[in-house]
């Protein structure tokens, strides 16, 4: 039988301290819908399935090309990205929430401020000496540059946060993301110059002991970062540093 509409259950809130409440939508039919398109077109016609108008849902979206984390939501019970779920491999009706582990803002939309605070702490980021052009810079290899690479593609999106028990309202607890950052820009030639000040925000509160090894990260994240490696060698990267700060290296 062919698909005539599309069913979507989307788990409504006006502001964090308001009740939540869901409402079922049906819209027409298009193959090769995303999430993004479907809320787009529930935006146009905002009535539920009973015929009553309501307000149009709101979420957050950018690139929709799976680059810049924005659309992490929960689809059908799992963290993904909406631009990049598509309706005809989902099953309906499809069930949208916000993430958990973030504050929320409304809706769909959650702030997800705690990644940022998170990467500013861990000192990701390759500092230079001005804007002025410093010339070439160091050659990398080639088997460096591949495993940078796979670092690189984070695109703090929230899923890995988002599936870890450790990551609680309460908790300071940095995430995957974060740690799999350090060991980005400590392979970075440049960046070793600040890996002893990357390493020391690393070991304080919230960091990398904090990490419960539950490695439901790795298998959340959309672009398949290794996170578990990454957690597992900034391990071996901290040791090596206590132990030679101990004994004075």
């Amino acid at each position: 039988m062919a698909k005539n509409t599309i069913e979507l259950k989307i788990k409504r809130q006006d502001g964090p301290n308001v009740a939540a409440r869901w409402e079922e939508f049906s819209i027409p039919y298009k193959p090769n819908t995303n999430i993004i398109s479907a809320l787009m077109e529930v935006r146009r016609h905002p009535y539920t399935v009973q015929g009553q108008k309501t307000t149009p849902p709101v979420w957050d979206a950018n690139c929709l090309e799976e680059v810049c984390g924005a659309c992490s939501m929960i689809i059908n019970g799992k963290v993904r990205q909406a631009c990049s779920a598509l309706i005809d491999h989902l099953e309906q009706p499809i069930a949208l929430e916000p993430m958990t582990k973030f504050p929320l803002v409304r809706d769909l939309v959650v702030d997800r401020r705690r990644m940022f605070d998170a990467l500013k702490r861990m000192h990701a980021w390759i500092p230079i000496d001005g804007t002025y052009n410093l010339g070439p810079g160091p050659r990398v290899d080639p088997n460096m540059q591949a495993g940078a690479y796979s670092l690189a593609r984070c695109m703090t999106c929230g899923c890995c946060l988002e599936v870890c028990p450790q990551v609680t309202p309460t908790s300071k607890f940095i995430g995957a993301a974060a740690i799999s950052q350090v060991r980005l820009f400590n392979m970075h030639p440049t960046g070793k110059m600040h890996a002893r000040e990357r390493l020391e925000a690393l070991m304080g509160e919230g960091g990398l002991q904090d990490c419960g090894n539950a490695q439901n990260c790795v298998h959340a994240c959309p672009k398949e970062i290794p996170l578990t490696e990454s957690i597992a060698a900034m391990g071996r990267e901290t040791t090596a540093y206590v132990l030679k700060r101990l004994f004075g290296g």
